[in-house]
């Protein structure tokens, strides 16, 4: 039985989607690590934003424009304190953690020069290998994989041997989206500060189901997005040391970035601002505080207590299916279960789920050379939340079992 201080009848009241049918069935959303959804409070907000006071940020002198601007900021505040960050120009606002990825490796691509090496772990996702490549072709530095085991846990002695005066910049995501392991990121950081290496950590996955203290942590960059924690699509932050966010340069050109224009020299504006190009997704970096607002009312260690227990209870119940395997057994997991059944495709056990209200991801989520290490196509993906219940793991269980009854 799931001991939870939680009152989940209640939280499902709070996102509206939570109540529509599917096929005629009862929605079943197991996709949060794709996307969570969304709860009224930050509906209202978006509303609200678009009802009464739209209007673009920091030019403005009118009363619009200044509220918009102060919703905005206060934002980033809220965002600085939950991220426990030491300045409040360290949080950059993007379009989300690809965006943010990208940012830092333009700025390195004038800092990197051939024969350095840069670390990647081996479970990333393709926003954290591609734009490395992309560096790498740029720059003639050398691209190395910390390799995993079969648990799905990175192998620490190895990435220790590869460690050298050479490292300029170790990526490794917080939490794997495909087998939701929880990597040991102190230690990661720790060793790679060790031989003055620069770390940047994927937060995507990690920041809806825990709170990283960025200053403990002494990481160099840290990312996130709204969509992953109860908001929008669209906005995401980079956390960067300003030592590192006053070395790179400017990711785009544009307004609100500069300080002086002429057609001879530009000047660029001091952070955030440097790195915030453009007319920015205004609406979203509001609804992504209201999201945050919403999340800590709630309580993250209430949220990861209950998401761990319903990860234990869905484990327990789907290896009670004949032939299922879950990839990614570490120890230190969130609530992300990769599985394939025998040699059925999931693409077509995901579909006939779906035909039943169930939403599962079916595929390589993005992450393509971990399905090549377990020599797979790819997996299904159940991925919980704190509004699931134990209810809806058996009708995923009971889905399944109709879904390999008629595919066998």
């Amino acid at each position: 039985m799931i001991q939870t201080t939680l009152d989940i009848a209640t939280i499902r009241k709070d996102f509206p989607i939570l109540a529509r049918k599917v096929n005629g069935h009862p929605l079943v959303y197991l996709d949060n690590a794709a996307t969570s959804q969304t709860p009224k409070a930050v509906i209202d907000t978006i509303v609200d934003y678009y009802s009464r006071y739209n209007s673009n940020i920091h030019r403005g002198v009118h009363a619009l424009s200044q509220e918009a601007t102060d919703a905005y900021e206060q934002a980033r505040a809220k965002l600085q304190l939950h991220f426990n960050v030491a300045k409040i120009h360290e949080i950059i606002f993007t379009s989300g953690t690809t965006h943010s990825i990208n940012l830092v490796a333009n700025g390195f691509a004038s800092i990197l020069e051939e024969g350095d090496e840069i670390l990647v772990s081996a479970m990333e996702h393709h926003s954290n290998i591609v734009p490395w490549q992309m560096l790498s072709e740029k720059t003639g530095a050398v691209l190395r994989v910390i390799p995993m085991d079969e648990s799905g846990d990175l192998l620490m002695d190895k990435y220790e041997q590869l460690l050298n005066e050479r490292t300029k910049l170790v990526f490794c995501n917080h939490v794997s989206n495909a087998l939701g392991t929880i990597n040991p990121i102190e230690e990661i950081i720790a060793k790679a500060h060790a031989v003055g290496a620069a770390v940047l950590i994927d937060g995507a996955q990690a920041a809806a189901h825990l709170v990283a203290d960025l200053q403990a942590l002494d990481v160099d960059f840290y990312t996130a997005s709204a969509h992953k924690m109860c908001g929008p699509t669209g906005v995401g932050i980079l956390y960067g040391k300003e030592s590192w966010l006053k070395q790179l340069p400017p990711y785009q050109g544009g307004g609100e970035m500069i300080a002086e224009v002429t057609f001879e020299k530009t000047t660029y504006a001091d952070l955030p601002h440097k790195f915030e190009a453009g007319t920015p997704n205004i609406c979203g970096g509001i609804a992504f505080g209201a999201a945050l607002d919403y999340l800590q009312s709630i309580g993250f260690e209430a949220i990861a207590q209950y998401e761990d227990e319903l990860l234990n209870y869905a484990t327990e119940q789907l290896l009670k299916i004949e032939g299922l395997k879950i990839y990614g057994t570490a120890r230190h997991k969130t609530s992300v279960i990769s599985f394939n059944v025998g040699n059925l495709h999931p693409y077509d056990i995901g579909t006939i789920l779906d035909k039943l209200g169930i939403a599962v991801r079916t595929g390589h989520h993005c992450a393509q050379p971990i399905m090549d290490f377990y020599q797979i196509p790819g997996t299904i993906r159940a991925s919980f939340s704190f509004y699931n219940t134990r209810e809806e793991v058996d009708i995923l269980v009971e889905g399944i079992k109709k879904a390999v009854a008629m595919l066998s």
